[in-house]
């Protein structure tokens, strides 16, 4: 259960800063702030559920075998509730920033081109996340957090101009339900980023067994 609720704060903290920059008085700066807070739940949780604050990392995880079957459902159930609770805080505690306009709606973005950002993006995510920190060659690393912060802050500064760069269903599904973006683009959301967390996981293990073999024969 500690997993779970390690899942959850760190979502709910992911959450919170997201509706609060892109809300609030962040400007630019957005991107680095998202970038940080979500390293900061990785080194300060990554030691107990292993930091995934996303059912898409936890998709690709569980492929690759670093996530029991039987934890999934607990991991992206407190993922969902955590960015749920964000969202609304969120929303509420931007009525106490004097500069805070309220929330700005996005309008529906192109289905191909918001659907291939949010896979690019995603996809970069948990190819970071499977790399670093669930690579036996990294085990024990310092870097994984700031790897996966950084990941998160580049896509949203180079991506987010299409999507708003979720990145994350649990993002994806608490901003919809404040309004920061329309239910018209759950659907690219969602297939963006679950094919991606598939499709990451995937490559993984194939680059990871060539690799293996390669280490074998020298």
């Amino acid at each position: 259960m500690k997993e779970y609720f390690v899942e959850f704060m760190g979502t709910f903290f992911l959450v919170l800063t997201i509706v609060l920059t892109v809300n609030g008085t962040a400007g630019n700066m957005a991107p680095l702030a998202i970038g940080s807070i979500l390293m900061v739940m990785v080194f300060a949780g990554g030691h107990i559920s292993g930091g995934h604050f996303n059912p898409a990392v936890t998709l690709g995880v569980w492929i690759r075998g670093k996530c029991e079957t039987k934890d999934v459902p607990g991991y992206i159930i407190g993922q969902i509730l955590g960015a749920m609770l964000a969202a609304f805080t969120g929303r509420y505690l931007l009525g106490f920033i004097p500069q805070a306009t309220g929330i700005s709606t996005a309008v529906q973005f192109n289905f191909i081109g918001g659907t291939l950002a949010e896979f690019l993006g995603t996809f970069a995510l948990v190819w970071t996340v499977l790399h670093t920190s669930t690579e036996d060659d990294n085990k024990g690393n310092s870097f994984y957090g700031l790897a996966i912060g950084f990941t998160i802050m580049a896509c949203t500064y180079g991506l987010g101009g299409i999507t708003g760069g979720a990145f994350n269903p649990a993002v994806a599904l608490g901003i919809s339900a404040i309004g920061m973006t329309t239910w018209g683009n759950i659907l690219a959301f969602l297939l963006g980023q679950l094919a991606a967390g598939v499709a990451a996981a995937l490559l993984y293990m194939y680059v990871d067994n060539l690799y293996g073999k390669k280490k074998i024969i020298a």
